[in-house]
């Protein structure tokens, strides 16, 4: 196991983060598929290491910045995507999602019933929106080509927020 963190201090690289991760990727994807051969002190052999990455822990916005989803506006929930019921604040103008997630909660969540501490008045009866698939996910994303800089894939903001391919 070992971890890799990427640290970048008082400036981000945004969408220029596979810059980071290109030769990490392509060590993982050697590693996988023909392996290194390691030897191993505990039997005193030789053996082919085979490697995968498991998961990443981000925040929202690098969320956004290694995925390719933009995590701002209205379509920046990546779970609801058009099913949100994300609403613009009146003074700003800014997208607010504060009453917009009990729907994920268990039918019989006590938050579920809450009027007075949420949207006042309203108790949530919806369900929770359906989940993309990973197969579904990855149809979705291979519509669209590699992005160019300064352009943005079609649609963006109405149906998606998608900004990049991810290097994943």
């Amino acid at each position: 196991m070992f971890l890799s963190m990427v640290i970048p201090g008082s400036s981000i690289p945004g969408q220029n983060i596979d810059v980071f991760l290109r030769p990490l990727i392509d060590e993982l994807t050697q590693l996988w598929s023909s392996g290194a051969l390691t030897y191993d002190i505990s039997r005193k052999q030789n053996f082919v290491m085979r490697a995968a990455l498991m998961w990443t822990i981000n925040n929202f916005p690098a969320y956004g910045m290694v995925f390719g989803w933009s995590t701002h506006g209205k379509l920046a929930c990546p779970y609801c995507i058009k099913n949100n019921k994300a609403f613009t604040l009146t003074n700003g103008g800014k997208a607010s999602f504060f009453y917009c997630h009990r729907h994920f909660l268990p039918p019989n969540h006590r938050y579920r019933k809450n009027k007075k501490d949420f949207f006042i008045g309203r108790v949530e009866k919806n369900v929770e929106p359906p989940r993309l698939s990973g197969e579904e996910l990855h149809d979705v994303v291979s519509e669209y080509s590699d992005i160019v800089f300064g352009h943005k894939f079609p649609d963006f903001g109405l149906t998606h927020k998608w900004v990049k391919r991810s290097i994943f």
